[in-house]
């Protein structure tokens, strides 16, 4: 088979991709290791997304968000950073950035959905599920993927969009640098007694982070990340038990709360790859940069990653030039750098500073948050930066 870009991996961002390169004369391939109808009805993962308001409008441009039932989203007003038992929050206002709300709150299958419902109708763009890449070959013209059945696909451009450990990148020869926080996040929703009134949560505890996202009405996704050793005693909780131990870690501040769903866990590892683009291949979403959850930052970054790089694409496609030369893919590859870096690591000192337990640096911790809470530019160019696009 013989397309001019190959996608491998069909979760939010190569879908998002394939959706923003459709209609323009060129013939897209999805690779995906996961059968169909995982993808057409993906299972509740017990990920809520926090999306920004540009990344609201693009899911709009992409004709996903009128997709999603309006019952799915969730306003995300205002959020609040704590530390250890301290009463005292730094608070991020949307208002202080003249908006009405930070963000949206969407269930990540709710996501997956509507892309796949609004990629399924897109002629110039085939999907083959329930295979896996086994090997590329980049020649001069194009690239070569030989999948697990023996067949084959060539390309001009090949695309990776296989996850935060995309076998495709390591085929390609493009390292990463990953960094595994040696802890296990769990997701779940509860309800509870007292109102969030949709404020979100980011709590450094000392031995634990607990994290709150508003959902419609008195429920909420809570985020709890701990040593794995520590997590596994909680899963094996019944309900009730498991209740009260969520209430007992949230210090009882929003009464009594009760499990309405699974409990799902995650690994926390940190990746940025060496390098976004390579001999007529381009990394994205997760196999480019996979963040820390503490910033809420992931999926949206993995929307900016298709959106810049079918950018770069579609003019040089204009121009009669080749999409899978050096230039196209050097020009993302700088750009989206660029956009990701300073965050990535910013991320990373805010995880090493939040989970050192140490007494000197639990008292910089609380100066640290007290210190921001009291320049009041500061938490304005926060809140703006979310609300960009509002």
């Amino acid at each position: 088979m013989h397309v001019d870009i190959a996608i491998v991996g069909a979760g939010p961002a190569g879908l998002c991709l394939a959706r923003s390169l459709s209609g323009h004369g060129l013939s897209i391939q999805l690779i995906e290791r996961q059968p169909l109808a995982s993808l057409a009805e993906p299972p509740e993962d017990g990920r809520e997304i926090a999306l920004t308001h540009a990344s609201r409008a693009e899911l709009h441009r992409l004709g996903l968000w009128g997709r999603i039932a309006e019952e799915e989203v969730a306003p995300l007003r205002d959020a609040q950073v704590l530390n250890g038992p301290s009463l005292f929050a730094l608070r991020i206002e949307a208002g202080q950035a003249g908006a009405e709300q930070l963000g949206y709150l969407v269930p990540n299958q709710a996501i997956r959905r509507a892309a796949f419902d609004a990629v399924h109708e897109c002629p110039d763009v085939s999907l083959v599920c329930g295979r896996a890449l086994r090997s590329t070959r980049v020649e001069r013209d194009g690239v070569v993927l030989t999948l697990d059945d023996g067949g084959e696909v060539r390309a001009r451009l090949l695309v990776a969009a296989d996850s935060r450990f995309s076998e495709t990148r390591r085929m390609l020869g493009i390292g990463a640098s990953m960094e595994d926080f040696g802890k296990t996040m769990m997701v779940c929703r509860m309800a509870h007694e007292r109102a969030h009134q949709q404020v979100a949560w980011e709590w450094f505890g000392y031995g634990q982070t607990l994290a709150l996202l508003p959902l419609n009405g008195d429920r909420s996704s809570v985020v709890l990340t701990l040593p794995q050793r520590e997590m596994a005693p909680l899963l094996e909780m019944d309900e009730s038990a498991f209740a009260r131990e969520i209430e007992r870690r949230f210090d009882r501040r929003l009464g009594t709360m009760q499990l309405l769903g699974p409990r799902h866990t995650y690994p926390l590892v940190g990746v940025f790859a060496d390098r976004f683009a390579g001999p007529r291949s381009a990394l994205i979403g997760d196999a480019a940069v996979g963040m820390h959850p503490v910033t809420a930052h992931g999926f949206n970054f993995g929307l900016q990653s298709q959106r810049r790089l079918a950018t770069e694409l579609l003019a040089t496609h204009r121009r009669g030039g080749d999409i899978g030369g050096v230039w196209p893919l050097r020009r993302y590859a700088a750009s989206h750098r660029l956009a990701t870096w300073p965050l990535y690591q910013a991320t990373r000192l805010i995880v090493g500073l939040y989970n050192d337990h140490r007494p000197p640096v639990r008292l910089l911790r609380n100066a640290g948050l007290r210190l921001a809470q009291g320049v009041s530019p500061l938490r304005q160019v926060i809140a703006r930066h979310l609300t960009q696009g509002a």
